[in-house]
């Protein structure tokens, strides 16, 4: 059985397919687009999907959307009868292209066949919980998803036993963390959809002063419930929808710009102007409420269900920081979190929602490595280097590396020397994080090295960290957490004495958003650190996306492009390396 996952018409729409319980392939529209949390549907996607697969689409078994209008019905009938709202304020806000009919009108659109008959829709909440459940190594988990709003829910919880799933509860529009945190991302002039990192990343240089005015927000319970305090939101006044004009994602002001500015007797920020440390402070505090409620949440939810095993997903999932304090501040003791905990990933979840309930088979499907996006040969790399006349630019020497130790032994050394390496290897990683496969690779010992990057390529916000990728065994020696973080999803405290060793990894509050790489994993990419820790004993190198303020690079032709186009030092796609002659 073939099952093909959609997000679509939001954000970060994507494509995946699974063979049984088996994911195949798949991928995020922005890396074939090529543009930032592309909306819209998922065409390219869906191609990748379906051509990885080997298969025509008409042999698709059924076609399933992370999200379904008639989810929580009942509750949006009464919401809109309260608030005095119209059919129509219903028919945007709840139901406008979430139905089968518009998914199957798309579709015969593109493959002139009709698919009505296999569109199967999933609420978009429980699409997260799978996502994340269903990729894990658990038999019984908690389960928490978290993020702005999904078929009228901000955030559900409950727990999975052999694949049974049995909802605790959820919260329901208007309240929303995930709607919190992105109004006081825009309030400090963060406007892009997704700039929600920049505040995680400026949160450290900070002091929570803004926190007793902060928690004026936001209500918790005992219940794993909370309410925000609709007085100082607008998403629930104004028909404010979701917007993307040629795939670009915007979000009008969500909040109440007067009684915000009462509240903190601070002005939103202009985006492009100062940063001054009134907005670092309040960056600091919307970070700090945000951790206090998120593990409320789950200290209730450990307390309901006494389970140590913990799924995480929804766009919140992506907070790193709060992710890092969860072992330290609840009970729980084993967390997955997948590589594309936002709407992406409701694609699979979807997936397999529709395998359980056609097959009724017990999963079999753990995720150790997210590299299932395209993957390109040598010949292939070959005949883009022969298209783009490199082989005779005088600028630049190409050679294929035959041995993988040679390879990897020459890339060590130049990285040790201060080089930048564009690191392009394998299938492309599926979520928004790069774990070695579309990487630019460094000298974590480096104390420049961030300068030498922002100068470089990246040309990004100052106060924002760079990864370390760190071999699985040595975690322990350098972190206060050991623990698998295959995904870049947790932030953990340094060791003290090793901080001064890796300072380019290391953010100024002394944490690092690590990545653990193993054999299993990873092995060519291991096999280039461990390399690395040989020569210089330490067992680690600085991860950024390979990247310049655009989405991670999906093809040759647009790592050329980037390494082209800056000032990197080396480009090496699989046996192939590219540089620049003295």
């Amino acid at each position: 059985m073939y099952i093909l996952g959609i997000n679509a018409y939001h954000a970060d729409a994507s494509a995946c397919i699974l063979k049984d319980n088996l994911l195949i392939a798949a991928s995020e529209e922005e890396r074939f687009g090529r543009l930032k949390h592309q909306a819209g549907f998922p065409l390219k996607s869906i191609n990748f999907c379906i051509q990885k697969a080997g298969i025509e689409i008409n042999k698709v078994d059924f076609i399933a959307v992370n999200s379904d209008p008639y989810s929580n019905f009942s509750k949006k009938i009464l919401y809109s009868l309260l608030n005095f709202k119209s059919p129509l304020f219903l028919a945007k806000k709840f139901f406008s292209r979430k139905s089968p009919n518009k998914y199957n009108q798309e579709l015969k659109k593109i493959y002139k066949a009709d698919f009505i008959n296999k569109i199967v829709n999933v609420d978009h909440h429980l699409s997260h919980i799978n996502s994340a459940y269903f990729n894990s190594s658990f038999d019984e988990a908690a389960c928490l998803s978290i993020d702005g709003f999904g078929d009228f829910t901000s955030t559900k919880w409950g727990h999975y036993s052999n694949d049974i799933f049995k909802m605790g509860g959820q919260v329901n529009f208007p309240h929303s963390m995930g709607i919190f945190y992105q109004s006081m991302t825009q309030y400090l002039g963060f406007h892009k959809y997704g700039d929600e990192y920049k505040v995680m990343g400026l949160a450290p240089y900070g002091k929570p002063k803004y926190i007793n005015q902060l928690k004026l927000l936001v209500e918790t319970f005992s219940n794993c419930n909370f309410k925000l305090n609709l007085d100082y939101f607008n998403h629930h006044k104004k028909n404010i929808n979701f917007e993307w004009k040629s795939g670009v994602p915007k979000f009008e002001m969500l909040f109440q710009e007067r009684n915000m500015i009462d509240l903190l007797s601070l002005k939103p920020r202009t985006p492009g102007s100062e940063l001054n440390q009134n907005y670092i402070d309040l960056a600091t505090s919307v970070q700090r409420v945000y951790e206090d409620v998120f593990l409320d949440i789950l200290n209730n939810l450990h307390d309901m269900y006494k389970c140590n095993n913990l799924v995480l997903s929804g766009g919140c999932a992506m907070n790193s920081v709060a992710n890092g304090k969860i072992y330290n501040n609840t009970k729980f003791k084993k967390i997955f979190i997948p590589p594309a905990a936002g709407d992406s990933g409701g694609a699979i979840g979807a997936a397999y929602e529709v395998i359980k309930n056609k097959k009724n088979e017990p999963k079999k499907y753990t995720l150790v490595n997210a590299s299932i996006g395209p993957s390109f040969s040598n010949e292939d790399i070959k005949v883009v280097l022969d298209n783009n006349s490199i082989f005779t630019n005088d600028e630049f020497e190409a050679i294929e590396y035959k041995n993988p130790s040679d390879l990897i032994e020459f890339i060590v050394s130049e990285i040790i020397r201060g080089g930048v390496i564009g690191w392009f290897q394998g299938g492309m990683e599926w979520g928004p994080r790069a774990l070695g496969n579309r990487s630019i690779i460094c000298d974590p010992r480096r104390t420049d090295m961030k300068e030498i990057l922002n100068n470089k390529i990246k040309r990004r916000e100052s106060f924002r960290p760079f990864a370390p990728s760190i071999l699985r065994e040595y975690v322990s020696d350098w972190f206060e957490n050991d623990d698998d973080v295959p995904f870049m999803s947790q932030v953990y405290k340094i060791k003290k004495h090793k901080r001064n060793t890796i300072p380019s990894v290391c953010h100024v509050d002394g944490t690092g958003r690590l990545q653990t790489v193993t054999k299993k994993s990873n092995k060519k990419y291991y096999d280039l650190i461990f390399r690395f820790f040989e020569k210089t004993n330490v067992p680690m190198i600085l991860n950024t996306s390979f990247n310049e303020n655009e989405p991670i690079v999906c093809r040759p032709e647009e790592a050329l492009d980037t390494f082209l186009r800056t000032k990197m030092d080396i480009l090496v796609m699989e046996d192939w390396l590219i540089k620049r002659k003295l």
